[in-house]
């Protein structure tokens, strides 16, 4: 299979709650039928105490509970899906709430436990076959035990906090990837050049118009490195590219490689996803704090809470060596040229729409004077300059927000609590 056809695979799998589910199935076909073996084995285990009515009543009931709890459980993630997104952001619904394994599992035990009592309901007799019966009695316990925690668990997992925080983890996974090698000295590293010698070949998209979700730089490299030469990428993961857009500059030998290798190491699809992409989550963040500071919502608090997240991200791409992904085979020869975001790209992402739309709020106001500072202290000198223009174009946002002076004097005044904690 074709590289970008397995990651849309597997992408698709990660985001899909009915897999679990599915193979509870299966799972639950192989485990009866490993207990009705088992059963002759097991002379040991206890009768089951209620009897051939007692034990129909007892299978029936945990049939019942199980249904339910399949039922409650889909009714209230689709309640939360609508919720979370309409008062959150719609992009959190696959980048959190359809990848949790815990949702996932429990709807799985749900489904084994169903069918399992199903099985075990049907092969019920005089003699009650207490392993299976006991069995199943065990599963309905852990279902109602799973069930009681899953609201807990659910409870919190859609509190803002929880949502931005788990939006922040993931972002920490991409930089890591995307970013690997920390800040060894105080001074940028120079940019290396684009690669020039001769007139690049180009290859265009073939395909229908679509978002670039991932690349395989390892095949990237690899190919060039065989036909001795250079592969630029025309734009980079997240951008949206047209049906016969430029994907590809090729120089040198690259040029001889097939155009469907090398699309076939770029994955396509309809919306942004978060594997490869490092803006992304920094994107889905400031969508949660921007909608909070709606007039519809007016939440400033989770708008507090999304640059808590947002800091700390941004100060993590501070301490990495950032700029255009130049990839170089063992024996140092540039083969892959990957357009990443810089550092003027993460501070803009990270203040400025935030900034237009909640500056004539002081929590706001005052939450990002504090993060900038914090970067100040905390980062290089040479990332600096990016931070000093946006605190200018705050103070100066706030000049023309605020009427009266006492509102603008203490708008002015770092605090990481937004509004309360400056002291």
């Amino acid at each position: 299979m074709r590289w970008n056809k397995l990651y849309a695979l597997k992408s698709y799998m990660r985001s899909s709650l009915w897999i679990v589910p599915f193979f509870a199935l299966v799972l639950q076909q192989l485990f009866f039928r490993t207990a009705l073996v088992l059963e002759e084995w097991t002379r040991w285990v206890p009768l089951w105490p209620l009897g051939t009515e007692g034990t129909l009543a007892a299978m029936q009931t945990i049939i019942s509970l199980a249904l339910s709890f399949i039922v409650f459980t889909f009714g209230s993630l689709l309640v939360a899906i609508q919720i979370a997104s309409g008062q959150l952001t719609p992009r959190i619904i696959a980048t959190t709430l359809l990848r949790d394994n815990v949702i996932r599992f429990t709807v799985g035990l749900f489904i084994f436990t169903l069918l399992f009592a199903i099985a075990a309901i049907s092969r019920v007799n005089a003699s009650a076959p207490s392993f299976i019966v006991w069995l199943s009695g065990i599963l309905g316990v852990l279902s109602l035990a799973a069930f009681l925690y899953f609201i807990d668990y659910s409870a919190r997992l859609l509190r803002p906090v929880s949502i931005i925080h788990r939006v922040a983890e993931q972002g920490f996974e991409v930089l890591n990837l995307v970013y690997p090698n920390r800040l060894a000295v105080e001074v940028p590293a120079p940019r290396q050049p684009r690669p020039t010698h001769g007139t690049p070949d180009r290859i265009a998209h073939a395909d229908s118009s679509a978002i670039i979700l991932a690349i395989d730089v390892k095949a990237l490299t690899a190919q060039a490195q065989k036909a001795n030469g250079t592969i630029e990428l025309v734009a980079r993961v997240g951008d949206f590219v047209s049906e016969r857009q430029p994907l590809f500059r090729l120089y040198g030998g690259a040029a001889a490689i097939a155009d469907n290798d090398l699309r076939n190491a770029v994955a396509f699809g309809r919306e942004r996803t978060i594997e490869q992409d490092p803006t992304f989550a920094f994107r889905v963040i400031v969508d949660i704090a921007v909608k909070a500071l709606s007039k519809a919502i007016n939440d400033p608090t989770t708008a507090v809470l999304a640059i808590d997240q947002l800091q700390r991200l941004l100060r993590s791409v501070g301490r990495r060596e950032l700029g255009n992904g130049y990839v170089c085979d063992a024996q140092q020869c540039l083969r892959v040229v990957v357009p990443v975001p810089d550092w003027e790209d993460f501070v803009q992402l990270t203040c400025r729409e935030i900034r237009i739309y909640g500056a004539e709020n002081l929590q706001i106001a005052r939450r990002i004077r504090a993060m900038i500072d914090n970067l100040e202290e905390t980062l290089p000198e040479y990332r600096k300059t990016a931070l000093q223009l946006e605190r200018d174009l705050l103070d100066r946002t706030i000049e023309k927000v605020y009427l009266l002076p006492e509102d603008a004097a203490l708008a002015r005044i770092a605090d990481t609590q937004g509004l309360g904690g400056s002291a």
